[in-house]
């Protein structure tokens, strides 16, 4: 098999915002943050989207506000190079490649044209912060005399630095050590801490630094919830710490205000603490901000707090109160759910906060919304035990939607709650009508919808199989009370199915509904919908069932499903056979809902391999090797807004959906084609400006010139180029745009005045041979009148006498008022047209 080079694997929306502090603008107006390998650009008052920056080729370490210009910012990643844009408007200025990866970045006011990174040393791998002078040539590797060693040990994380007032130290904290180095005495002064009593709960290690921008304070964080204030520090032997405790658990990030009359703390358990300098013991809280506070930063002008949050959450702060949330994509090791699409939005939903299921638009790169499943308060703590969501199902037309929660307890038996959501058109949300408790005696291991077939009251059929050894098939149910209300209706148990005492693993409806499929150790069994008959059983080799897809559209009369014993098998159900079968350690296996297509993720050599293939051909559509490592266990086909028309064999399957996926480390990870990714370069292409577009007819109005006094598109806009702008600085436009509006006279008595300026005399721009040009023109066309004239006399002549007295009523015109009408159709109007045109 030959691997196609025309699809990538590329990381899609759902990148974290979390991995390092955002950066509010100094205007309050965006927030800029890192995410995956471009910086996204967010605002603050709508929360929306606005633009990425996107020009990294590896993750993104760190964003930052150019001191120098506050419409600036830097970043840095691991590819090596430091890069400058203007966030407003998306536009990459400059790149400079440091030729090493950079884990962090800092800048100050004091040190301009120079900052901070730090990057690993080769020889011993310790981290180190260089001081890199930037110079005026971009893309150009850094030279060796344009960086300085400031510290020979740092910690790699960016909250473990922090500068100093006005910049004349840095002070850095590192294991039990905190160093702080001073810039004009070029000296460096260590203090180390105790490891501490570990009976009482003490340890020491830093975890975060911060220093105050008016005083010489340094505020550090410890493992155990401590925060200290050390003051005196430029005299090493009588330096003074003062302690501060409230955080239970680890203090992730310090921050001062601008003015430092605050120190502002957060940690694990999502409250932001706010000190009040030289008044400590004086604390306000700001509680139930969401998952635990990873980082915290303030806006320049202090108006605004930001939090970064462990559930991907950025909260911004203003008066004390939140006043915007951007949610980015929830994910770690609590998806226990599979990657589902809701048929309505088309948003991917998987489990989101502790007890939700989160609604994410890939479109959109944006969270929609959180359904709360479990409904209860969740508890920041990790002895309590709690409900989890484990599996979620939607039917066909996303009007209904299955849950299943349980919570484990190690001494009592497992808790199970199936819920039952219908889709509410009022709230476009889902409202809770069913809860059964208890569904199963054991753990349910599969569940998914069916089709409603022709009884559309009693709605899709629901089947759950569980480790106690049954299968159960639940329908909807009218109440007594509410014989045709469909709001009052509820769900309960149809059918009981089970074989030979074995267990399910799992099952599967058909692509017309008519036949469900439940796999029970290594049997098949195949059930009629409409009787709920055991129709057969399918054989194979030895190995548990772990898989189970029908096929699509002509390829329906297919079941494939995968064995324990690394086998991918196929069943004609017309003939009850094996069709052909195949050794392969098939992780997932999912099928394609508009094509005959199916996707079967492989593992070998501890990463994953993807096929793509038709059940009713031998030869596989698309395969590639080593899409990530590990294994892939969730996966999910998308349909496209608008399909692809790709002509090459290997990508045709993703002409109509998308397949994505999650990585071992919870990465979403999609294919793109040639042709996307080139249309993806061509919207993120640098923005120039081109000074050859014509000027508009207002920049005409305000006499702005073209710089360098050349004309502009003389081939197209020939009229525009030849007649020259209205004179610069004319008093009427002066007068009426620089005059304030309430002191200016009445617009009747400016409209003359104005239209006049805008007038171009033909004298100011004649010279002596355009006068001559000019008589000569007007010889010429006085002949001509006289031999016009002769005509018009034979004319007379021959005509009739009713034409005669018509154009003796007429007045006639003197060779003057001819002159003078050829002089005004000479003059220039089309500065006329220019403005109507606008």
């Amino acid at each position: 098999m030959v691997e196609h080079e025309k699809i990538r694997v590329v990381q899609c929306g759902g990148c974290s915002l979390n991995f390092r502090a955002p950066v509010v603008t100094n205007d309050s107006e965006f927030l800029l943050c890192a995410s995956g390998v471009c910086v996204k650009v967010y605002s603050t008052a709508t929360e929306e989207f606005v633009h990425e920056l996107r020009g990294h080729s590896d993750l993104v370490t760190a964003v930052l506000i150019r001191p120098s210009n506050h419409l600036q910012a830097y970043s840095c990643s691991v590819d090596g190079s430091v890069r400058l844009w203007d966030f407003t408007d998306g536009i990459l200025i400059k790149s400079y490649i440091i030729g090493q990866p950079i884990y962090a970045m800092y800048a100050s006011a004091q040190h301009k044209g120079m900052v901070f990174i730090v990057i690993q040393n080769q020889t011993n791998e310790v981290f180190q912060l260089v001081a890199v002078e930037l110079s005026q040539d971009a893309n150009e590797l850094v030279k060796d005399e344009d960086r300085s060693l400031v510290l020979p040990d740092v910690n790699a994380s960016p909250q473990c630095i922090a500068f100093g007032r006005e910049g004349e130290y840095i002070a850095s904290v590192k294991a039990l050590c905190l160093t702080v180095y001073f810039f004009r005495k070029g000296k460096t002064f260590s203090f180390p801490l105790s490891l501490g009593n570990k009976k009482k709960g003490a340890k020491n290690t830093f975890s975060c630094v911060a220093c105050h921008p008016k005083d010489d304070v340094i505020a550090t964080g410890h493992v155990d919830g401590k925060i200290r204030l050390w003051r005196n520090f430029h005299l090493k032997k009588q330096y003074t710490q003062m302690t501060l405790h409230w955080h239970h658990d680890a203090v992730s990030s310090l921050c001062y205000t601008p003015e430092g009359t605050n120190l502002l703390s957060g940690g694990v358990e999502s409250v932001l603490v706010q000190w009040k300098h030289g008044q400590e013991t004086q604390k306000e809280f700001l509680p139930r901000l969401g998952g635990s506070i990873t980082h915290v930063t303030v806006s320049s002008d202090g108006a605004l707090f930001c939090t970064s949050h462990s559930d991907n959450k950025i909260t911004i702060i203003k008066n004390c109160n939140v006043s915007a949330v951007i949610q980015g994509l929830v994910k770690g090791e609590s998806i226990a759910t599979n990657l589902l699409v809701d048929p309505r939005s088309k948003a991917l939903v998987l489990n989101g906060k502790p007890g939700h299921l989160q609604f994410y638009s890939l479109q959109r790169d944006k969270l929609l919304f959180n359904l709360d499943i479990v409904q209860q308060e969740y508890i920041h703590e990790l002895a309590v035990l709690q409900f989890r969501v484990v599996k979620a199902a939607f039917d066909a037309y996303g009007e209904w939607l299955a849950t299943v929660e349980e919570l484990r307890p190690k001494t009592a038996e497992m808790e199970l709650h199936l819920k039952f959501w219908a889709f509410d058109h009022k709230t476009q949300s889902f409202a809770l009508t069913t809860t059964i408790s208890a569904p199963h005696e054991g753990e349910i291991t599969a569940m998914c919808f069916g089709l409603a077939g022709a009884d559309h009251r009693r709605g899709p059929p629901l089947v759950t199989t569980s480790k106690d050894g049954h299968f159960k098939v639940w329908r909807q149910v009218a109440s007594p009370d509410h014989t045709e209300d469909e709001e009052g209706s509820s769900w309960a148990c149809d059918f009981v199915g089970s074989y030979h005492n074995l267990r399910p693993h799992c099952c599967c409806f058909s692509a017309d509904g008519s036949l469900l499929a439940v796999g029970f150790r290594e049997v098949v069994t195949l059930w009629s919908l409409a009787t709920w008959e055991l129709l057969t059983t399918l054989s194979q080799p030895p190995g548990e069932i772990r898989n189970l897809c029908f096929g699509r559209l002509s390829c329906s009369k297919y079941l494939l499903g995968t064995t324990a014993k690394n086998l991918l098998c196929c069943w004609n159900l017309l003939t009850c056979s094996l069709e052909w079968s195949t050794s392969m350690d098939v992780s997932l296996l999912l099928p394609d809902p508009l094509s005959e297509n199916m996707a079967a993720f492989c593992s070998q050599d501890n990463c994953a391999d993807l096929f793509v293939f038709k059940p009713c051909e031998p030869r596989p559509l698309f395969c590639q090797k080593a899409v990530c490592p590990g294994r892939v266990t969730r996966a999910v086909f998308t349909p496209r807004e608008a399909m692809q028309e790709s002509c090459h064999e290997s990508c045709q399957w993703l002409n109509r959906s998308r397949l994505y996926f999650l990585s071992q480390c919870t990465e979403l990870m999609t294919f793109i084609t040639e042709d996307e990714e080139k249309q993806l370069l061509a919207s993120h292409k640098e923005f120039t400006i081109d000074d050859t577009v014509a000027k508009t007819p207002f920049r005409l109005l305000l006499g702005q010139r073209p710089q360098g006094g050349g004309d502009l598109d003389q081939s197209d806009h020939s009229d525009t180029a030849k007649r020259e702008p209205p004179p610069r600085g004319s008093a009427a436009v002066r007068e009426l745009l620089q005059t304030p509006s309430h002191v200016l006279p009445a617009a009747t008595f400016l409209c003359s005045m104005f239209v006049q300026s805008l007038l171009i005399s033909v004298a100011e721009s004649s010279d002596p041979k355009h006068v001559e040009k000019e008589m000569e023109s007007e010889k010429e066309e006085e002949d001509s009148e006289e031999e016009m004239e002769t005509g018009d006399v034979r004319a007379k002549r021959l005509s009739t006498g009713a034409s005669e007295a018509a154009e003796d009523a007429a007045p006639a015109v003197t060779r003057a008022q001819l002159r003078e009408l050829r002089r005004v159709k000479k003059l220039d109007h089309s500065w006329l047209s220019g403005l109507l045109d606008s």
